[in-house]
């Protein structure tokens, strides 16, 4: 990301974050958690949330790590996969993301894709969904707090002090960068190319000498398809039971199933 783009996403989180917050703390209450309150497991509070708004959210392995996200509403449900090839602070982020676009978005989607390797937009409407998961992964009050604390750990250096966040929060270097700056934290108009331009291999380097959680770099590669199928498998052996579905039927739903999932994981 260049110093231009970050300036032009600061300039929007300010124009932005209050409206923001309200829809922040609206996402909170629905949880039934206080808005000051840091989110220890968002893929925990997220899969109910997203349950009772009619999604099911998938975890899979896709073969294309340019994918973040795929989004599909049907008429009944809606469904929400999630690469786990990709390193779990990024699934994080995104599932974050994907909270503001069926909780708070105005336009109605069928489909949509995330691209991993794009994490702030053009459009309006993904660059609020971007301020969102920034503010709900890391809110404002813990976020100083935490700030403060490992700068000190840090003796001042401020690489350090995003990698100590980025390993607290579980969230993208990127999105810490840009929180400091929405929050104030470093300043927005002497931005340091420096912090700009880390790159993944020296992210994880310096998180082993810092004794961080490395694996928080890493790809779950968490695999719901056998849990899907067994849904997938009661609820049509009920069908059958009841007389309204037939056992070959059943069988043609898995065969699909089956072959949709080898070509989304690349076998």
């Amino acid at each position: 990301m260049n110093i231009d783009r970050l300036r032009q996403i600061i300039k929007y989180s300010q124009a932005n974050s209050s409206e923001m917050e309200v829809k922040v703390r609206d996402f909170y209450s629905f949880v039934g958690m206080s808005s000051h309150r840091d989110v220890l497991n968002i893929m925990q509070i997220a899969r109910d949330s997203f349950r009772k708004q009619g999604y099911i959210v998938i975890e899979m392995p896709l073969s294309d790590d340019e994918i973040g996200a795929l989004c599909y509403r049907g008429d009944a449900w809606g469904y929400i996969l999630l690469n786990t090839s990709l390193p779990k602070v990024n699934v994080n982020f995104a599932i974050c993301h994907e909270i503001y676009h069926v909780f708070c978005q105005r336009s109605q989607f069928r489909t949509r894709v995330e691209f991993a390797n794009r994490h702030y937009y053009e459009s309006e409407e993904e660059a609020a969904a971007n301020l969102f998961a920034g503010m709900l992964l890391m809110p404002e009050y813990g976020f100083r707090t935490m700030y403060d604390k490992f700068r000190q750990e840090s003796e001042g250096d401020e690489r350090d002090t995003i990698l100590r966040l980025m390993n607290y929060y579980e969230a993208p270097y990127m999105a810490v960068l840009i929180r400091c700056y929405e929050l104030g934290l470093l300043d927005g108009h002497n931005v340091s190319q420096g912090l700009l331009s880390v790159d993944q291999d020296s992210i994880r380097e310096r998180f082993r000498e810092l004794w961080l959680d490395v694996g928080i770099l890493d790809a779950t590669k968490r695999d719901d398809f056998v849990h899907v199928e067994d849904v997938v498998t009661r609820i049509g052996q009920e069908g059958i039971g009841g007389d309204y579905l037939n056992e070959r039927t059943l069988k043609r739903v898995l065969h699909n199933m089956r072959e949709l999932y080898s070509d989304i994981k690349g076998e």
